[in-house]
């Protein structure tokens, strides 16, 4: 299963998510929940660096996958966290759109760091 843990500040702006996990919907290669999360975690992290113009902090295991962190940072301008929020909230959607379908194969939640 894919979990997802998505933190927010005392602003209610997502600060950082991680993923963890395999769906295991379907065969390697084949599992369409499996692609789906990725397709949209990676669209995020690369749309915040071409669009909000700096680089997230991030961690993942490239070698058997399973494993995506990311984190805002700071000392940001006010363009850059708002694009890079859009983007953040946007990946939020689209995780919770496909948790609505396949709940068996992927979790996501939202924690306050207060």
């Amino acid at each position: 299963m894919i979990k997802g843990t998505f933190k927010r500040n005392d602003a209610d702006q997502i600060v950082s998510f991680t993923l963890t996990g395999h769906a295991d919907a379907g065969p390697y290669g084949s599992d369409i929940v499996c692609a789906g999360v990725s397709a949209l975690a990676i669209s995020t992290v690369n749309g915040i660096a071409s669009l909000a113009g700096f680089e997230p902090i991030v961690e993942m295991n490239e070698e058997e996958g399973g494993y995506l962190y990311t984190e805002v940072t700071s000392g940001l301008t006010q363009e850059q966290n708002n694009i890079a929020e859009i983007l953040l909230e946007n990946l939020l959607l689209g995780l919770q759109s496909i948790e609505a379908e396949n709940s068996e194969y992927i979790q996501i939640k939202t924690i306050n760091d207060k």
